[in-house]
C-alpha cells in the first residue's frame, strides 16, 4: 500500500519504527531493544484493528530489514510477527541473528 507513511523514532537503548495511514486511526509499531553496536532485538510488533489488514505490519518489517542492510546490523527476531515472516522471507537471511 503506498499511502503508508514510516517514521523510525531512535532512542539510546530503544526504538521503534511506527507506520502511519492518511485517513485512518492509529499507528502499528515494532519495538527493539539495542543489544550492541551492530545488534538489535525486535521485540513486539502491534497493530490495532483500524490498521489490520492494510500491510502495515509487513511494511515495517521490510523497513526495518532495509535499514539493516543500509546500516549493517543484524535483527534477533523476537516478535513472533517478525519470526512468522523471516521463515516466509529467507531472503532476509543476511541480516537476521539466529
Amino acid at each position: 500500500m503506498s499511502d503508508i507513511k514510516i517514521e523510525h523514532e531512535k532512542g539510546e537503548r530503544e526504538g521503534r519504527y511506527v507506520a502511519r495511514i492518511a485517513g485512518r486511526e492509529g499507528e502499528a509499531e515494532i519495538t527493539y531493544t539495542r543489544k550492541g553496536a551492530n545488534l538489535i532485538s525486535a521485540d513486539h510488533t502491534r497493530a490495532p484493528d483500524s490498521l489490520k489488514g492494510t500491510g502495515a505490519a509487513f511494511a515495517l518489517v521490510e523497513y526495518m530489514i532495509a535499514d539493516a542492510r543500509r546500516d549493517g546490523f543484524k535483527i534477533i527476531p523476537v516478535c513472533t510477527y517478525v519470526q512468522a515472516q523471516y521463515r516466509k522471507h529467507p531472503e532476509w537471511a543476511d541480516v537476521i541473528a539466529a
